[in-house]
């Protein structure tokens, strides 16, 4: 590969991937709206009124920006060593998955509205503004999810089990003629209840039924409050702070392996050690 060449390719990189340049912002903010045009132009295409006046103009917009994205993604591809890496990262399911609902559509009518996908695109955002903080306290929710997740297990394992008793006493109790007509059908409207939803599809008519079912809407209040309380003790335990924190705005990306997470002055990719731009 020729030096000029070579030039072109890293320079396309540092565009398309990176956002410490002015170049690369640029680029990313005219994506970002364009990915907001083509939503808006698909949610503009699904209103009947709308698309039946304007169906050629919002049929020519969006193919311009599908043959953008084409061309975006094409970029992408030929600026890494390793495209396959891009191809199968998550970024990259998603722009393959925001480009080709166009494409099927000329077979499959309707699959266009696919395009919504796109609004998925818009997660770069954190990349531009260099929103490091809030990617951080996004983690600590997953954390504290994952921390969570075997006593929110055992609560709602618990919980199924109440739903199952008390809709079978409620089947027992109202009966056939007042709409419990079997007991799958009073254990729905349990969970209905219990988590304050309400449809009134089926509703107690005995007072018994009835007061059973204040209690079960009280009991409510209280199973929704659990989980909540669970998950935010342990956001609390992620949010504390540690010494080797720290807060790294650098947004380079390997052209060997995609990595992004550098530290601020990174010479060389601490995950395949490629030299960085």
């Amino acid at each position: 590969m020729s030096i000029s060449k070579k030039h072109w390719k890293i320079r396309l990189h540092e565009i398309i991937y990176e956002a410490d340049t002015p170049a690369g912002k640029l680029f990313d903010v005219v994506l970002l709206i364009i990915i907001l045009a083509s939503i808006i132009l698909v949610m503009l295409e699904s209103v009947n009124s709308i698309d039946a006046k304007y169906h050629s103009i919002l049929n020519i917009s969006e193919w311009i920006i599908t043959i953008m994205f084409s061309l975006e993604y094409i970029a992408r591809i030929i600026t890494v060593k390793k495209p396959f890496k891009y191809i199968f990262s998550f970024y990259g399911i998603i722009d393959f998955l925001s480009t080709i609902p166009k494409y099927i559509s000329l077979i499959f009518g309707g699959v266009h509205a696919l395009a919504a996908l796109r609004a998925l695109r818009l997660l770069r955002v954190f990349r531009i503004l260099k929103l490091a903080r809030f990617l951080g306290a996004s983690n600590n929710l997953v954390n504290a999810l994952k921390a969570s997740r075997a006593k929110i297990s055992v609560f709602l394992f618990a919980v199924i089990i109440v739903a199952v008793i008390l809709g079978t006493i409620m089947y027992m109790v109202e009966g056939e003629e007042n709409g419990f007509t079997n007991i799958p059908k009073s254990v729905y409207w349990c969970i209905v209840t219990l988590t304050t939803v309400g449809f009134g599809d089926i509703a107690p008519q005995t007072p018994l039924g009835q007061f059973i079912a204040s209690l079960i809407m009280i009991l409510g209040y209280g199973i929704i409050a659990v989980p909540t309380g669970i998950v935010s003790a342990e956001y609390t335990n992620q949010t504390k702070p540690k010494k080797d924190e720290e807060l790294h705005l650098n947004s380079q990306s390997c052209v060997n392996c995609l990595e992004d997470k550098h530290q601020d002055n990174a010479t060389f990719c601490h995950k395949c050690g490629h030299p960085l731009h």
